[in-house]
């Protein structure tokens, strides 16, 4: 995300009037109309020109609250004159305003009397960076997956209409949330429900160049105003008299004059009445299209194309490869932004760089992914084999299904996406790929809690979904090492579908192989034990951590609890806090095993056999839902009656609730999942 850092470092070309413009403060008292609006009422009654200063003001708002918190900030530059312009025109929260994925919709928070919370934004306490229902009435519908927005719309324009109301529905979507089959869908039965429904198709591609000229803004406002719409309408409901040879003549002559107006044919064709393209940095030209749509008494969906730029009014976002899209902290004048470095490697780039050297050696190893090649690592795929890489855009299901024709016909697809995103693909999953036992291998990216983007984000659930699959098989490395060779075994997998789960951020600084070596399919291993039924113990953290937690081990007369013996057992990257939790236990004379599962299915039974005849305590951990790799272990246990009272087991799992944004390790607190957490269940 953003710049290299040796472009950070390079003053950008910037106008002293676009420094003062961006520079900092620390008072309110540049945003004049800005301090004074607590609510969108507070400037329905602004001129056009109040209206264009509050839009500067808003988005020089917004540039300083990110760079000061971190987060989306391309996407929110690039509509804040749409976000000013819909508030002004309609009377939200009465009419409702959707935005599609949310991450855009900073300059909406501003406006909708959330400045305040927007200092902690995406932090603990502060405000989502996506819209949020719970957070305020003027986000009637949350988003942080793209393309929901035109389905809710007509959700919502739909149960107005058997309610009797008369409430403006506006969906903002932008053209990357297009590409997604669900918002077709959705256009497709708005047109057949011919339910009133604005749809405003949000264009930043830069490969769309902006209307130019007067007479585009005039004609765009023509096509607008409620006599063409009307005289429209008429002159429809007149061809229909004409033979049928005319009626598509007709048909075709009309469309030939809209297109050459903006193009939108093909809107036309799913039912909707086509406006645009519209500036949508151009206040002048937006307010009347606006203006002109909210007072049509056309029956039927609309569609206003407006054309923006992400990162406006922003130079460095502007100039940027990315305008900017995801920051840390930045300098406001510089662009350069504040990340945090670390010699530990990203989870992310270490699955590429085994994954590229895999493909060195089998050219039958494919890459795939759904509109994020850089959030997923398959950018750096792509540079060494651009004609292996796909990116697909938008359409896991799709991504899914194509992955597996490919493997099909005898190809190794890798799909790559985030844990949460493979959820929109799950019936292609269960169809396309585990009942024809295809060996597609799914890279699940963001397993677990995931920080700013919260729970919209968190992969919580994949395990459970996947494990219920007949022919998958299931892996989690604990480390970045285990990952390698994880990867290593993917490619090696022939025999069906075949997952792995890592999380967001870096590994724990264990030393890497130079290549990834095979796993047997479904063994785990034992970590460490000082248990006398084995040979040694090799403790892997430093002892000084003992001495960082809590824990108090009361003297006891009863010899069965001093003959106690827990056995730890970790699915995934919990598997440091257990190591944490065995040492402060063993230093009080415990009997403690850890134990890396690797496998969630099939299931080492060998190796939980073990545990569970050795140690009066088994406690599985994960950081995924209930219904996974603990849920596992117990039906296992119950099958082969083991579980007969010889020893407690307990299972430790993300809690049966949403997880709010805050940092990881602070969501990680509040789900339980901590070395704390694990000493207490041993107690």
């Amino acid at each position: 995300m953003g710049q290299p850092e040796e472009e950070h470092r390079k003053q950008p070309d910037i106008t002293p009037l676009e420094l003062v413009s961006v520079a900092p403060h620390h008072s309110r008292n540049d945003t004049p109309l800005l301090d004074a609006i607590h609510s969108p009422t507070d400037f329905r009654h602004f001129s056009d020109e109040q209206l264009k200063t509050l839009a500067r003001e808003t988005r020089q708002e917004m540039i300083r609250i990110v760079s000061q918190t971190g987060g989306h900030l391309g996407a929110g530059l690039g509509v804040v004159e749409l976000s000013v312009a819909l508030h002004a025109v309609f009377e939200t929260p009465r009419d409702r305003l959707i935005w599609d994925v949310g991450h855009q919709c900073y300059p909406h928070k501003i406006l909708t009397g959330r400045r305040d919370m927007m200092e902690k934004l995406r932090q603990g306490g502060g405000t989502s960076g996506f819209t949020k229902r719970s957070e305020s009435e003027y986000d009637p519908f949350g988003a942080g997956h793209s393309s929901t927005s035109i389905s809710a719309g007509l959700g919502m324009a739909a149960a107005r209409d058997l309610t009797g109301k008369d409430s403006h529905i506006i969906a903002v979507i932008g053209d990357g949330a297009m590409t997604a089959g669900m918002a077709y869908e959705a256009m497709n039965h708005a047109g057949d429900l011919k339910s009133r429904l604005i749809v405003v198709l949000n264009d930043n591609r830069m490969s769309i160049a902006p209307p130019t000229g007067a007479l585009s803004h005039y004609l765009s406002d023509i096509v607008s105003s409620t006599p063409y719409i009307t005289a429209r309408n008429i002159g429809k409901k007149l061809t229909k008299i004409l033979p049928e040879p005319l009626q598509k003549a007709a048909r075709r002559a009309e469309e030939t004059a809209r297109a050459a107006l903006g193009g939108g044919t093909i809107f036309e064709e799913l039912g909707f009445y086509y406006v645009g393209p519209v500036d949508g940095h151009d206040l002048d030209h937006l307010l009347p299209v606006l203006r002109n749509l909210r007072d049509s008494k056309h029956q039927g969906p609309i569609l206003l194309h407006v054309v923006t730029q992400k990162g406006k009014g922003y130079r460095p976002a502007e100039i940027a490869p990315d305008k900017m899209h995801g920051v840390a902290k930045f300098d406001v004048v510089t662009g350069a932004q504040f990340r945090p470095r670390s010699n530990l490697p990203a989870y992310t780039k270490v699955f590429a760089q085994e994954l590229i050297r895999q493909a060195g050696t089998d050219d039958k190893i494919i890459g795939i992914t759904a509109a994020m090649p850089g959030g997923t690592g398959m950018d750096l795929f792509a540079v060494e084999y651009p004609e292996r890489m796909y990116d697909v855009g938008i359409a896991e299901q799709h991504a899914v299904t194509f992955a597996a024709g490919m493997a099909s016909e005898g190809c190794k697809p890798f799909i790559a996406l985030y844990s949460t995103f493979l959820q929109r693909a799950y019936d292609q999953v269960v169809h396309d790929v585990a009942l024809q036992n295809l060996p597609v291998r799914f890279i699940i990216d963001r397993a677990g809690l995931v920080g700013a983007d919260g729970a919209t984000h968190a992969g919580s659930f994949d395990t459970a979904y996947l494990g219920c699959l007949p022919n998958f098989v299931l892996m989690a490395p604990s480390d970045e090492a285990e990952l390698i060779h994880m990867v290593a075994t993917a490619a090696a997998y022939d025999k069906g579908p075949i997952a792995l789960r890592f999380p967001r951020g870096n590994g724990v600084g264990v030393p890497l192989p130079e290549r990834g070596e095979i796993l047997p399919i479904g063994k785990g291993k034992i970590v460490s034990t000082n248990h006398p039924s084995s040979p040694s113990f090799y403790p892997s953290l430093h002892a000084s951590c003992v001495q960082s937690m809590d824990y108090t081990d009361k003297p006891c007369n009863d010899e069965k609890k001093e003959n106690e013996s827990i056995a730890l057992l970790s699915y995934g990257t919990r598997l440091q806090e257990c190591e944490k939790a065995a040492l402060v236990l063993q230093a009080h004379g415990k009997i403690v095993t850890v134990a890396d599962a690797r496998f969630a299915k099939p299931l080492d039974e060998e190796l939980i056999r073990y545990l569970v005849t050795h140690h009066t305590h088994l406690l599985t951990i994960e950081d995924g839902s209930i219904g996974g790799f603990g849920s596992y272990v117990l039906e296992y246990l119950a099958r082969t009656d083991l579980l007969d009272g010889r020893c407690r087991v307990r299972t430790m799992h993300l809690p049966d609730r949403f997880i709010d944004h805050d940092t990881p390790d602070r969501q990680y607190q509040d789900a339980g999942l901590t070395a704390e957490d694990i000493l207490h269940h041993c107690t």
